[in-house]
């Protein structure tokens, strides 16, 4: 995504670095990077399922380029999908391969014995734990690091990241680590393009996350809701909202609530918005393509594939829109659902042609049933979000620490008790 085009109040580091040497690049960019962690601590959080671990193709990859990075501290893998301890101790061992004279690794397991007593702990205190699955893993694994009192910069990223380099790593990291720069947040972006098929990917993204919150931000404008308006113009500026990888300041991690469902990535976003000042708030182009494994559509199942993903983005969405004083109803949402679906169809007609100039295959035809599906998901969020419910939050560990001022202690002594031997 080659431009250096600058826009609103988030800056935008580009590829530039392309027009030269990239090999040049990373050797310099590693250098700046072991520079500045002489005084900054970065540490690296890998969500993990075990069935990772039984795809190597991927995963082993992704190793292999961290293992000849030198300016990491801590790498902490929040492993779900497991309560088998067999399984635990493979992977374990598995990732025990990353450690060096100076970077410490543990694995926290988040459906162990050790933190699911941790989990109900918390519980005991009527604090909302969520439920399994990415958001909660990176919730109790962010904890951890945090009992650790021995990090000042966290990124974070997943482990199916086919086109996976270590320049990838590097800049995701500098803008929060650079101290000249003064970044406390940086989100990732990249193009989705699949070299296979030549098609173009990132459906949620660009079908429904893009030109919803597009015409929510003119909607607000026209309606007069100016703070409204402020918050979808801020989630417009992101070139790929719903990308799993930032980097972002230990002090930031304390204060921010995390989404346990699959609006994990815009809750963080609105999180970042309430808690700081545009000028510290980053995006950075990753890699030139990204490729990890796609979610099926599952237009017959609103809770599975990408059409969950879309019920729980628009349930976040509609909850914020309420919690700041927007009265909602039927009409209205059949407002939104027809501006949202309209502005959709303009955003089809620039891809179809955007792709056809550049030699993509572009089905617009399902590109407009994809739309129309999506549409209908907006009202079954309505459905299942009107009335006395909240937005899917687990508390900030500022929030966890005030309740249960042990709770750093025990959930350290528990991670440090599985990673012994």
């Amino acid at each position: 995504m080659s431009d250096f085009h600058q826009q609103g109040m988030i800056t935008t580091f580009h590829d530039l670095y392309r027009a030269f040497d990239p090999d040049e690049y990373l050797i310099n960019l590693e250098e700046r990077l072991e520079r500045f962690t002489q005084k900054i601590k970065v540490s690296l959080l890998l969500p993990c399922l075990y069935s990772e671990l039984e795809n190597p193709g991927v995963i082993n990859g992704i190793v292999e380029r961290i293992k000849k990075v030198k300016y990491l501290k801590h790498i902490v893998v929040a492993l779900g999908g497991t309560q088998e301890e067999e399984k635990f101790l493979k992977a374990r061992e598995y990732f025990g391969a990353l450690k060096a004279a100076k970077r410490t690794v543990r694995i926290v397991w988040v459906d162990g014995p050790r933190v699911q007593k941790v989990f109900e702990r918390i519980r005991e205190k009527d604090v909302l734990t969520g439920v399994q699955g990415k958001g909660q893993s990176v919730w109790i694994t962010l904890g951890y690091l945090l009992a650790k009192r021995d990090s000042d910069v966290i990124a974070l990223h997943d482990c199916d990241i086919v086109t996976y380099d270590r320049i990838l790593l590097g800049r995701l990291i500098e803008p929060a680590a650079n101290p000249h720069a003064d970044y406390e947040f940086c989100k990732g972006y990249y193009i989705r393009i699949s070299p296979s098929d030549r098609t173009l990917k990132g459906r949620v993204t660009r079908l429904f996350v893009t030109p919803f919150a597009d015409a929510m931000m003119n909607v607000m404008y026209e309606r007069g809701y100016s703070e409204l308006a402020r918050f979808f113009s801020y989630h417009r500026m992101f070139k790929y909202p719903l990308a799993g990888e930032f980097s972002f300041s230990a002090r930031l991690a304390r204060e921010i609530n995390i989404a346990y469902d699959w609006s994990l990535e815009v809750a963080t976003l609105s999180e970042v918005y309430h808690r700081v000042i545009g000028r510290k708030i980053a995006q950075v182009d990753l890699v030139p393509n990204y490729e990890h494994k796609h979610q099926v559509l599952s237009p017959e199942d609103a809770g599975k594939g990408l059409s969950r993903m879309v019920v729980d983005i628009a349930k976040f969405y509609l909850h914020y829109m309420r919690a700041h004083g927007l009265a909602l109803d039927d009409s209205f949402i059949d407002m939104i659902l027809h501006t949202y679906y309209d502005n959709a169809l303009r955003f089809i007609k620039s891809y179809s042609d955007d792709a056809e100039m550049n030699g993509l295959i572009f089905d617009r035809y399902e590109e407009e049933m994809t739309v129309h599906l999506f549409r209908g998901l907006l009202w079954t969020a309505w459905e299942q979000s009107r009335g006395p419910t909240e937005a899917p939050l687990i508390p900030s560990w500022n929030r966890v620490t005030y309740s249960i001022p042990d709770i750093y202690a025990q959930l350290l002594d528990s991670v440090e008790k599985d990673n012994k031997g």
